[in-house]
């Protein structure tokens, strides 16, 4: 058995109504609160009046969309104004990853740039984050439980995390009450982000016998209950499995990584900002798994990834006696049924994908993947989305 390493949040709460502790977290962890939340109303003024009544001094920063180099600069400069000392994320999955950047930076000197790979010097933080709660509103990205925030860079059409192990929360509290009032298409593509997340992890060339455990689990629940909690958001059976699909996919991929539809997705997310994440990986899923099982082939040592794409094929159709053909089909036909788009229905044009796929290459996802992808492999993958 392989040596592995497996760390997560310092705590993690779960469970219908556990939204209403953290006025008692934020108290036990600081006594100025920086609030990072939506541009909605989801729990905001229960969550508010819950940490005022504790004694907190709080200060409000919206997130309107995915973070940008401004938004962290912006938010960072009001939670220094304040003198926060423990910052609570409550949203969707830009919100959280802003609120770990905001942590992160008021505990380490200089510039964001100084930190970010790619675009900056990618140096390692130094100092532990100042504490961080995250409450997710939605069920997808699982980032309440991983070590890094994405940041988009509009302007050199890319996306680029900040990790680093100081970046776990403190405390994750996953109420599925909080994603009952996400709507329909919100709670499709995030869904469908916790299924491949899950999936991916399993089949990861890092995988290991605790994300192993945790993965093919997370896979089952996406399948039993993401198109239940897409068709009535009041389903509470629905919104609870699908939140703990979404921890546990967050858990798998913090410790063994994704693949190839993460690596296609984040380039694309970079040029087509306005497209869903979690859309992205929906459509690229079915082809990146026919392209590993094509790449795989009879290889040397890969019959234990092949048993991995048909155990979590089995999964996905709940049927011991699936192939992997036929959980394919099935993501195929989820994706009609939740109505995700193609490549082509959010704007993507094709004289772009020759150099998407290049740029996937050096995706840190790709390190993961069950098999290394050439780009006409993933030109491919993308023209079978387009």
């Amino acid at each position: 058995m392989k040596s592995f390493e497996f760390a997560s949040a310092g705590r993690i709460i779960f469970g219908s109504g556990s939204a209403q502790t953290l006025g008692e977290l934020g108290r036990d962890l600081g006594e100025r609160a920086l609030l990072v939340c939506g541009s909605g109303r989801v729990a905001i003024d229960q969550v508010l009046n819950g940490l005022r009544a504790q004694g907190l001094e709080v200060t409000l920063f919206r997130v309107n969309a995915e973070p940008t180099l401004q938004t962290i600069e912006q938010a960072l400069e009001v939670a220094l104004a304040a003198r926060c000392d423990v910052i609570i994320g409550l949203g969707g999955g830009s919100v959280l990853d802003t609120a770990k950047a905001i942590g992160a930076l008021m505990a380490n000197t200089g510039d964001i740039l100084d930190y970010l790979k790619v675009v900056g010097k990618g140096l390692p933080l130094t100092n532990p984050s100042r504490p961080v709660i995250c409450a997710p509103t939605t069920a997808g990205t699982g980032t309440e439980v991983t070590r890094n925030a994405v940041i988009s860079v509009p302007g050199q059409k890319v996306k680029v995390s900040m990790r680093s192990p100081y970046m776990l929360p403190k405390v994750a509290v996953v109420d599925p009450l909080l994603t009952v009032s996400c709507p329909p298409g919100v709670t499709a593509a995030s869904g469908m982000d916790a299924l491949v997340q899950n999936l991916e992890a399993y089949v990861s060339a890092a995988h290991n016998p605790l994300t192993d455990a945790i993965s093919l689990d997370g896979v089952r629940l996406a399948s039993e209950h993401l198109v239940q909690a897409y068709a009535n958001g009041n389903d509470l059976a629905g919104r609870k499995g699908m939140a703990l699909a979404s921890l546990y996919g967050g858990l798998s991929l913090a410790n063994a990584g994704l693949g190839a539809v993460h690596g296609l997705a984040g380039v694309l997310g970079g040029y087509y900002p306005e497209a869903h994440h979690g859309a992205l990986c929906g459509m690229l899923l079915p082809g990146v798994m026919r392209a590993n099982l094509e790449a795989l082939g009879e290889k040397e040592g890969s019959e234990d990834f092949r048993e991995r794409y048909l155990a979590v094929s089995q999964a996905l159709t709940g049927d011991s006696t699936s192939t992997v053909e036929q959980g394919i089909a099935w993501v195929e036909e989820t994706l009609r049924l939740l109505s995700l788009p193609s490549l082509s229905a959010i704007g993507a044009r094709k004289e772009d994908l020759v150099e998407i796929a290049e740029k996937s290459t050096k995706s840190s996802s790709m390190k993961k993947n069950a098999v290394a992808l050439p780009p006409a492999a993933l030109l491919k993958i993308l023209e079978n989305a387009y």
